[in-house]
């Protein structure tokens, strides 16, 4: 049975300290509303849960395999959402987006090579080259404009930024946090960089099931610019679209015949076995949860507008309309809180975001609308009666 009848509750708050403790939930004290880590507060689909259970009767956990089933469903979504028709063989499951940006550069870069990224950035961008033995380079995003522009892709400063040593950009698209949709001239711009300067793109697609602007759909870098197949690798995961973050399951689409075995090489030793549990979730996710996805993103769209109309209210804070992902980009530099506005927000309001400063920038920080109404709504006044 698919989703399709039934109903879906993204209003009822979920205990989320007992009897299993979660970070998001436990990491501040109880009177603190946390929306920071990038974790809904929505129970997964039901077609999720009741495939779960099924497999969870049979009773036996032992070393799993990755099933053609899901192979081929994560095909069938790639051509029905994305329009692009991926082979499955191109295909290497593992658990997670942030060991795959690891993988990456051990893989694909020797010591001492440059990791380019842009800012700001979710933290463990930052984070990959220092770990790996290679070198960290970063480039600013061009800033919002009073003309209405949001966050841009500054295309001569990153060029600027490459050197001889730089070999893998790290790529966020659509992006976190600023929740931007990159135009059609960033991304050619960024393609024919990576072309020019015989670069290898890691591009970290997440959120790209999470578009909020109505009719807009996602394509894939690889899709667009098929002349990039040797120099890409493509990240997905049911994780954040579907709230399975914790099931830790996550697919590389490598077309490249020599940049997968690379990468599947350096697997070896370094990563568990798949997942039995995250691998049904995934499956059932993408083969049933389209119903329940829609219902999401409503919630979304409604939570991003409360948003807005209380930002509009706070002097001194600034908001880019976030286009994808349940994330937004808050610029609280001129908003009187001092040094580290978050900080400041959780002492006075028991509100807990994201530091702006783990992704880059200080002075900024990084709000999850992703939680239900009530929870949301208790946050926004909480903000309001310290920034009004």
């Amino acid at each position: 049975m698919t989703d399709d009848s039934q109903h879906f509750d993204f209003a009822t708050p979920i205990e989320r300290r007992h009897p299993w403790p979660s970070q998001k939930w436990q990491r501040y004290d109880h009177d603190v509303v946390p929306l920071w880590v990038a974790d809904m507060d929505f129970a997964s689909p039901p077609s999720v849960i009741r495939a779960l259970h099924r497999r969870i009767d049979h009773g036996v956990f032992g070393y799993g395999t990755i099933p053609d089933s899901l192979r081929h469903v994560l095909v069938e979504w790639s051509a029905s959402h994305y329009g692009w028709s991926i082979d499955p063989q191109w295909q290497v499951w593992l658990p997670g987006v942030v060991p795959a940006l690891h993988l990456a550069s051990l893989a694909l870069t020797e010591p001492g090579e440059g990791i380019l990224t842009v800012t700001p950035i979710y933290p463990p961008f930052l984070k990959v080259a220092t770990r790996t033995g290679r070198l960290s380079q970063t480039v600013p995003l061009a800033e919002p404009t009073s003309f209405g522009e949001g966050w841009q892709l500054d295309v001569g400063a990153l060029e600027a930024a490459i050197t001889a040593e730089t070999r893998v950009l790290l790529w966020c698209h659509p992006h976190n946090p600023t929740g931007r949709i990159w135009h059609e001239r960033e991304l050619l711009a960024l393609s024919e960089m990576a072309e020019r300067h015989d670069l290898i793109i890691v591009s970290d697609e997440l959120h790209c099931d999470l578009l909020l602007d109505e009719g807009r759909r996602h394509q894939p870098l690889a899709s667009r610019f098929p002349e990039l197949a040797e120099r890409i690798v493509t990240l997905w995961a049911p994780s954040k679209t579907f709230n399975l973050a914790g099931l830790t399951c996550a697919c590389a689409i490598i077309p490249d015949t020599r940049l997968r075995k690379r990468f599947i090489s350096q697997m070896r030793g370094l990563q568990p076995d798949a997942n039995v549990l995250g691998l049904v979730a995934a499956e059932t996710a993408y083969a049933e949860g389209e119903s329940w996805r829609q219902a999401l993103l409503d919630v979304l769209r409604r939570h991003r507008s409360l948003l807005q109309d209380a930002v509009a209210d706070w002097p001194g804070v600034y908001m880019s309309r976030p286009e994808a992902t349940y994330l937004a980009w808050l610029d609280l530099r001129d908003a009187g809180l001092g040094e580290s506005p978050p900080n400041a927000l959780l002492d006075q309001a028991r509100v807990a975001l994201s530091d702006g400063a783990e992704f880059g920038w200080p002075g900024f920080a990084r709000l999850n609308f992703g939680t239900t109404t009530e929870q949301l709504t208790t946050a926004l006044q909480r903000l309001s009666r310290v920034l009004t």
